[in-house]
């Protein structure tokens, strides 16, 4: 490849640049994409234009979904066994894409952009849109065309629909300062290129070039359907990193979900149905082997927890509560959402995994984001280079040892039939695993309950359920002041090891 020609197409402020024929059947490697992200990062940010922002901006949500790339144009750089479809630009997704096929010689080709390849109605705004502008992303159909199971589309973001074909959270290509007092950045996918399978297990290899304001970034995505071990779709993910710009939290891996109420805090919502959630929890595998969940929070103000860490084993934002009769959603199936798994496959060093909760009124904000942050800080002209799987599982990977909690509850402290003690809430926490086979009250389980800026308040209960193979862990506890307290709790054995992943929460007394 000539690296000399994809950076003067990369840096051009003309979309028709993109489309040039001088791209086509050019030699093209992953090094190459490097290369350019590398020498991309050494050169001033320069924003995309967009043509025609004015009538791009009519392409509203629902006008947007109306246009439908044409089957008879479908893209097959994989085979049958992957085809692919482009997505038309819009009000939401305004920046030009540039789209290529790769075969497997490795030789390149440009897919212009053209109003014609769509389907779309007669009073579309799009028919006024200029030729040559470029398209929002794609998406990758089953081999029946019904339906699509991953989608790259917007900024940095793509998503499948799972184990369960249910469209749910999503995952980023890079998170930079989210959550913080600045505006959040938003690097995107400039191009992307789309070739066959380069590995065993694989359907189909993407390659992407990743800009934004502090960051370039050349990734390599390994798209697999169905796997058996998963119980679901794989995404492999390389990604090399290079810094434009200091950047005081850089959040690799991201995962983005929706978290507004669940039985936990139902009372906190005004809405009919018992639970709305695209995730329930943050579930992490430490390097030191621990199991740890830490269930989600609607917070009244932006919350950021940081689970400090070294070579994580794994984490994701899980729904771990697949029963239809605790959603009553027959329309979304948020029992059906996938859950997302980071697995690393190469070793992250020290950092720590963090959670950004930010409030939500209702089910249409993204308002959940958890990553990776190493210890390193990010400064201009540092490079990284990361490898990780992402597992669009039911589940995230349980102990074999160890015990889940399968639920969490929040309600009124003190004891039925007796004065309500001011200013207490009370925890209930239910563990469930093959561990618990045989075990009775008389078998020494005893709970560890610790806590900050808070207390727990005896007496703490820890019982098995009656008709279940769960056992109940319950307490009360006060806060010491405004902030939440910080609670760790787990059982143990007889002999005190541990039997219990490790429950972790931000509690306040909301329930009065």
């Amino acid at each position: 490849m000539k690296l000399k020609l994809f950076i003067a197409i990369i840096f051009s402020t003309s979309m028709s640049s993109y489309a040039t024929e001088a791209v086509d059947k050019t030699e093209f490697s992953f090094e190459d994409l490097k290369a350019l992200a590398k020498a991309s990062a050494e050169k001033p940010y320069t924003p995309t234009k967009v043509p025609a922002p004015e009538l791009i901006d009519k392409i509203t949500y629902d006008e947007h979904w109306k246009i439908r790339f044409k089957e008879d144009e479908t893209l097959y750089p994989s085979g049958k066994k992957a085809p692919v479809q482009l997505f038309y630009p819009g009000r939401y997704f305004p920046e030009p894409v540039s789209i290529y096929i790769r075969d497997d010689k490795n030789q390149v080709q440009n897919v212009p952009f053209s109003n014609d390849v769509f389907d779309m109605p007669d009073d579309s705004p799009a028919h006024d849109l200029p030729e040559g502008f470029g398209f929002a992303g794609f998406r990758i159909m089953r081999p029946d065309m019904k339906p699509d199971w991953i989608s790259f589309l917007g900024a940095s973001y793509f998503r499948t629909d799972g184990p369960e074909g249910q469209y749910g959270l999503s995952a980023r290509g890079i998170a930079i300062n989210t959550g913080m007092n600045q505006p959040e950045e938003f690097p995107r996918f400039s191009a992307f290129w789309i070739g066959p399978a380069e590995k065993k297990g694989e359907s189909v290899s993407v390659w992407a070039l990743l800009e934004g304001p502090s960051i370039t970034g050349a990734y390599r995505f390994g798209l697999s359907k169905d796997n058996k071990e998963a119980k679901g779709h794989i995404t492999s993910v390389s990604a090399n990193l290079y810094m434009r710009a200091d950047v005081e939290r850089l959040g690799v891996a991201p995962l983005t979900s929706m978290y507004w109420y669940s039985q936990k805090d139902k009372t906190e919502a005004k809405d009919w149905r018992p639970e709305i959630h695209d995730s329930d929890g943050l579930a992490i595998h430490t390097g030191t082997g621990q199991y740890v969940w830490r269930p989600l929070n609607n917070p009244q103000s932006v919350s950021t927890n940081s689970f400090i860490d070294e070579n994580p084993k794994g984490f994701g934002l899980i729904q771990r509560d697949r029963d239809f009769n605790n959603y009553q959603d027959d329309g979304v199936f948020y029992n059906k959402r996938s859950s997302a798994w980071i697995k690393p496959t190469d070793d992250w060093g020290k950092g720590a995994v963090q959670l950004i909760e930010i409030p939500t009124k209702d089910e249409t904000f993204d308002n959940i984001v958890a990553y990776w942050v190493p210890e390193k800080e990010a400064r201009k002209g540092d490079e990284f280079t990361f490898s990780y799987d992402i597992e669009w599982r039911p589940l995230d990977p349980k102990s074999k040892t160890l015990a889940s909690v399968v639920n969490t509850r929040q309600g009124l402290g003190g004891i039925p039939g007796q004065p309500i003690p001011e200013g207490v809430n009370k925890m209930v926490i239910d563990f469930e695993g093959p561990v618990f086979k045989g075990l009775d009250n008389k078998s020494g389980i005893k709970p560890i309950v610790e806590a900050s800026n808070g207390e727990i308040l005896e007496p703490i209960g820890v019982y098995p359920v009656v008709g279940t193979n769960q056992w109940r862990l319950a307490f009360d506890y006060k806060q010491a002041n405004n902030n939440p307290v910080n609670i760790r709790a787990y059982l143990v054995d007889k002999n005190d090891e541990a039997i219990t992943e490790t429950w972790v929460s931000d509690a306040k007394v909301t329930i009065k």
